[in-house]
């Protein structure tokens, strides 16, 4: 196994790191969807699962021996202002998703995730003033062509995969910008929505109405929501400070195609002016993933120069 300290240990490390958080999201909607058939609904869902990410994600500030760094941002109004604000956004973000797997809308969510490379990859052009080449342009073009479609085939816009997209592009930008880092800001971004999040369980069970007060299994499939909640963010954050918020986007196209086959499988509607909108999509997503390809093949060729000229 290469070591981290080799010439693109690190980057290598973050690839696999942001990989892997993908293909746990593309799984999660099927842990959803057997809460949901317990009767479990999507707001009592979204609760206990940012209530057992908190104990999840300081195990993996204690893990990382980041104390002395969690008490500094504690320390920051700054850097928890931008913390509330990401947790905000990811708190939409799980909401939506899930009362969307749960309602039959699996496709849409699909198509939500689709669309977010292509927004990532504008907003690192004008944010960060990465540049978007001619195939870059013509990605986001085809997307925007797309999501009209889609929106013919509904009958309206496709809000759930707008808010979806939006809601988690702008999560990244935040947490690629904010002083903290991936284990601590998930910490504290847990700790912002725990605490109305308890609120809402007590309500819950004081009214009789939590199926986690009277269903073991359910309240179990709970708690295993804060490890799946968790992990995959320490992944995606640690991932996103290290890559390319144009090349993160690009590996977001593992979650939203392991939950198109979700949908299609579990027969959602799939008309033919349906299906022309992931065409387009799709058409964007292969120019993206080329101009990605061709460009890290010029970052490898570069960097090869340079370790040879360093030798």
């Amino acid at each position: 196994m290469r070591s981290s300290s080799e010439p693109g240990g690190e980057a290598r490390l973050a690839l696999a790191a942001g990989v892997s958080a993908y293909v746990i999201w593309g799984l999660v909607p099927l842990a959803f969807q057997l809460l949901g058939r317990m009767g479990v609904s999507a707001w009592e869902i979204l609760a206990h699962r940012t209530i057992w990410a908190v104990p999840t994600a300081l195990l993996f500030v204690l893990a990382a021996r980041q104390g002395g760094r969690l008490i500094a941002v504690l320390k920051t109004p700054r850097t928890l202002a931008w913390l509330a604000l990401s947790a905000t956004l990811i708190a939409l973000n799980w909401m939506v998703f899930i009362w969307a797997v749960n309602a039959g809308r699996v496709l849409e969510t699909s198509l939500g995730y689709y669309i977010n490379p292509l927004l990532n990859m504008a907003a690192g052009a004008l944010i960060f003033r990465e540049r978007i080449d001619l195939t870059g342009k013509l990605a986001i073009a085809l997307a925007a062509v797309g999501v009209a479609v889609q929106a013919l085939a509904l009958g309206h816009l496709p809000w759930i995969s707008l808010t979806l997209a939006f809601s988690f592009c702008g999560y990244g930008i935040v947490r690629k910008r904010v002083a903290a880092d991936a284990q601590t800001g998930l910490f504290v971004e847990c700790l912002f929505l725990a605490v109305p999040s308890l609120v809402f369980v007590a309500w819950l069970q004081a009214q009789g109405a939590g199926e986690a007060g009277r269903n073991p299994t359910a309240l179990a499939w709970l708690i295993a929501c804060g490890p799946m909640t968790a992990l995959p963010l320490v992944l995606f954050a640690w991932a996103a400070r290290r890559v390319p918020l144009s090349a993160m986007g690009f590996l977001q196209f593992i979650a939203p195609t392991m939950t198109f086959v979700m949908g299609v499988t579990q027969g959602e509607p799939f008309t033919p002016l349906r299906a022309w909108s992931f065409v387009f999509i799709w058409g964007g997503a292969g120019v993206f993933a080329y101009g990605a390809w061709r460009r890290s093949r010029g970052a490898i060729a570069a960097e090869k120069l340079a370790v040879a000229a360093a030798e």
